[in-house]
């Protein structure tokens, strides 16, 4: 296997595999003891519709009120109606990284043995993944899950749509391509699909990476603008970081005081200030708070990646039979929560870093030029790229009210309360690609100021580097330029991890 790979077996799903099967294209395999897994819980399956036991979803109509057995005919054709019914999600389709961060999750989570789906429907799900059968899913209108997962079982079963090397078919025509065949779903089959928490926690995932992401080059960019404003390392004492029982702070400080190590304008300026503003000088206690929440975050995710959402869930006894046991598993409020609270966290982040933009543009405070231009007056500088950081943190600020604690009763209210957290988990995504566009700005902000401040053999190596790696694609600004470029140009460097690796910051999976 490739390195990239992701082979299923005992082991859980974790946040990279994710983000490695739904960007980068890894190939996902099973070992011999999921699949045996997958039939035994599927043997189970069987068991129960032909002993006519009463299970809900599996022998029973849906609804609680659903008590009456139905024929086996009939349960197959009930489990094409549940996903036929419910996919009726509305709108712009969802990333295809997104709609592939859903189905490896969703491999995770039905391969555990415990929801009866057989191993050639799984098989299918594998194969769209590895051949590039990516279903298009609306992504307005669900509420929680369901919907997502109804557009993509479509597919399976030869209905719906999706995207073959860019072009969107019919789902049927879409298996053809890549040769593959739609399946007929067997009892309880439709129901697993889409029941549980397959859809936020594959979405999650993603969200979680990114922002642990911007928060490491949120450290490299704010010593970079650490240096252009001036400020003093005594902030960055370790004896200080070590009486806070905070180990994301201590660990922002020491990577700051690193990235700094070596800097004549920062041991030039050692104390050009009895202390610094509250903003440069608490940045480790600022960042580390934020590091703490999107941990937290990380961790609920990654619980929920080895976790089971299905209801009913199957326990085998061993002997060929079992029981089926109905309950709440498939809640997402937890991840709701986690979503909500990186959001927050996220919009925190955002709010120091266009501060800092603020501060290095502003003359009065930062004993730069105005606006950071060679020329103000004639040249408007960097003034209107914190403009749009400003408006990107109020972007985020609309979004940051929990999603969680609002809810609207489902079923002739039954299901209710909602756990939001879908909704939860696509604002979190639109706020952690925002900070990074603040985070961008910051970085163009910062390059420029510490042109104007030094020479670049002033910096300490890892930032000069980094001044190095951004004038490759962004040059000073002498005069006025179509700066929403660069600033574009500067994002998809965050996105990447040139700037941790260059200045030897760890990268998302590393310690």
């Amino acid at each position: 296997m490739q390195p990239t790979d992701v082979h299923l077996d005992d082991a859980q799903l974790s946040i990279e595999q994710v983000v490695a099967v739904a960007r980068h294209g890894a190939a996902v395999s099973f070992s011999a003891a999921y699949e045996a897994r997958v039939h035994a819980a599927a043997a189970l399956v069987t068991k129960f519709v032909a002993d006519r036991r009463v299970v809900y979803g599996v022998t029973t109509g849906f609804g609680d009120n659903y008590t009456e057995t139905i024929s086996p005919e009939d349960t197959r054709r009930l489990q094409e109606n549940i996903i036929v019914s419910h996919a009726v999600s509305v709108g712009a389709p969802i990333p295809d990284e997104q709609v592939r961060a859903i189905l490896v999750t969703m491999l995770g989570h039905l391969g555990r043995g415990y929801s009866g789906t057989r191993l050639q429907t799984l098989e299918l799900v594998r194969e769209l993944l590895n051949r590039g059968v990516t279903p298009v899913v609306p992504g307005s209108g669900s509420l929680g899950y369901l919907a997502l997962e109804a557009h993509i079982a479509l597919v399976l079963i030869g209905r719906g749509r999706a995207r073959v090397a860019g072009v969107v078919l019919p789902g049927a025509d879409a298996l053809h391509a890549a040769g593959l065949s739609p399946i007929r779903l067997e009892a309880k089959e439709g129901l697993t699909l889409l029941n549980g928490i397959m859809s936020v926690t594959g979405i999650a995932a993603l969200a979680v990476h990114d922002a642990t992401s911007a928060l490491r080059h949120a450290d490299v960019i704010g010593a970079l603008s650490f240096e252009a404003l001036r400020g003093t390392t005594r902030a960055l004492d370790p004896r200080l970081h070590a009486l806070r029982r905070a180990p994301e702070q201590q660990r922002s400080a020491s990577t700051i005081a690193r990235l700094l190590d070596g800097s004549a304008l920062a041991e030039r300026h050692r104390d050009h200030r009895v202390q610094d503003p509250y903003l440069i000088r608490a940045m480790p206690q600022l960042h580390g708070s934020v590091a703490r929440a999107f941990g937290d975050a990380a961790t609920i995710v990654d619980e929920a990646l080895g976790s089971l959402g299905d209801n009913p869930v199957l326990f085998g006894d061993g002997s060929g039979d079992g029981d089926a046991v109905m309950g709440g598993n498939f809640d997402a409020t937890s991840i709701g929560l986690a979503m909500d609270s990186l959001k927050a966290a996220a919009a925190v982040l955002a709010h120091h870093s266009e501060r800092r933009v603020d501060r290095m543009v502003n003359s009065t405070v930062s004993e730069l030029p105005p606006f950071l231009a060679r020329t103000p007056g004639l040249d408007n500088g960097l003034m209107i790229p914190q403009y749009t950081a400003a408006a990107l943190v109020m972007e985020i600020r609309g979004e940051a009210s929990p999603a969680t604690i609002d809810s609207i009763p489902t079923s002739a209210g039954q299901e209710d309360p909602i756990s939001n957290a879908y909704l939860a988990t696509q604002q979190a995504t639109r706020t952690v690609e925002r900070l990074r566009y603040v985070l961008a700005i910051e970085l163009l902000t910062a390059a420029q100021a510490t042109d104007l401040l030094d020479s670049i053999d002033a910096s300490s190596p890892a930032l000069a580097a980094v001044r190095t790696r951004v004038r490759r694609d962004v040059p000073f600004a002498g005069h006025d330029r179509a700066f929403g470029e660069d600033i574009e140009t500067l994002y998809t460097l965050v996105c990447s991890d040139e700037l941790l690796e260059i200045t030897g910051t760890p990268t998302i999976g590393a310690p």
